[in-house]
């Protein structure tokens, strides 16, 4: 095995299949998308080179596109900064929980496996501005006053598209940092514990460090997924009322494909490519520094 293994043929043939896979669905999709980002294209009919003229527009002259960015940037620390946290803390607490610590798992889970369609559709019948659930506890509880138009308010949207997307990705991230934490040796733990050391402690000064390299990559994935979102907000609001949730996926497919601007949206897809990569090595090198990794 060995001897076959150290033939670079042999290495060549095994990489070969998942590299051109690679090279066929991502590398080649992206070159192509360039290249139609600096046309006019409509879709339909023939198109003209016009250079960069479309990212000049989008980067210049286009608030929309920085919009659906902020909206992005504000989910991404919603995501970094509420749900992790939460999700870190039941983590540690599901361990404790003795037998029942299965069905908890199993619960907490549950909304992450369920399709994004049904629970963004519940999601849209509890906001309801007239037969809501929402409303109509508030309602029932004597808070009238504090019945809202909640997906029709510009300030008030955003704010559900964030709770709705930290809920259905809570799931992941909670099992993560279990299986985190389970990944810890047992023996640290009791040697603490026989040291004097309460819970708190342990969790808070042993399992938190070592649970760092699952958090940087838990971080890195929340924040890419907040910039790539788009079945949570295109069924909520579909990017309204007037652009106030547009997201970058949204705003490329409401450009691309309600607008027919394919040379635009594909500006804005290769645009949303090199975001994302930016985010991602500007948050590696980040967190590998504040985890002392060089």
């Amino acid at each position: 095995m060995h001897k076959l293994l150290s033939d670079k043929r042999t290495i060549f043939l095994l990489i070969a299949p998942g590299f051109l896979l690679c090279l066929l669905l991502i590398f080649v999709p992206i070159v192509i998308s360039f290249f139609y980002s600096l046309t006019n294209w409509d879709g339909v009919s023939s198109y003209k080179m016009i250079g960069f003229a479309n990212f000049n527009d989008i980067l210049f002259h286009d608030p929309v596109f920085w919009k659906s960015l902020l909206n992005a940037l504000l989910l991404g620390a919603g995501l970094v900064l509420v749900q992790h946290p939460i999700s870190i803390v039941v983590a540690m607490l599901v361990q404790y929980t003795g037998r029942w610590e299965k069905l908890l798992r199993i619960v907490i889970f549950i909304p992450s496996i369920i399709s994004s369609f049904i629970t963004t559709k519940l999601w849209v019948s509890v906001f309801n501005t007239q037969f809501g659930l929402l409303n109509r506890v508030l309602e029932i509880v004597g808070l009238s006053t504090w019945k809202q138009d909640w997906l029709g308010d510009s300030k008030l949207a955003i704010m559900c598209i964030i709770f709705v997307c930290a809920w259905q990705g809570f799931g992941y991230a909670f099992l993560l940092y279990y299986a985190g934490i389970k990944g810890i040796p047992r023996e640290l733990h009791e040697a603490a514990m026989i040291d004097g050391a309460s819970n708190r402690q342990v969790n808070f000064k042993i399992v938190l460090p070592l649970l760092t390299p699952v958090i940087r990559i838990n971080l890195v994935l929340a924040v890419v997924a907040a910039f790539k979102q788009m079945e949570t907000v295109f069924l909520m609001t579909g990017g309204g009322p007037a652009n106030a949730t547009q997201f970058l996926s949204t705003y490329l497919y409401s450009k691309t494909f309600r607008e027919g601007l394919y040379g635009y949206g594909n500006a804005i897809s290769v645009l949303l490519v090199v975001i994302c990569l930016l985010v991602t090595l500007f948050m590696d090198k980040i967190l590998k520094r504040e985890v002392g990794e060089f």
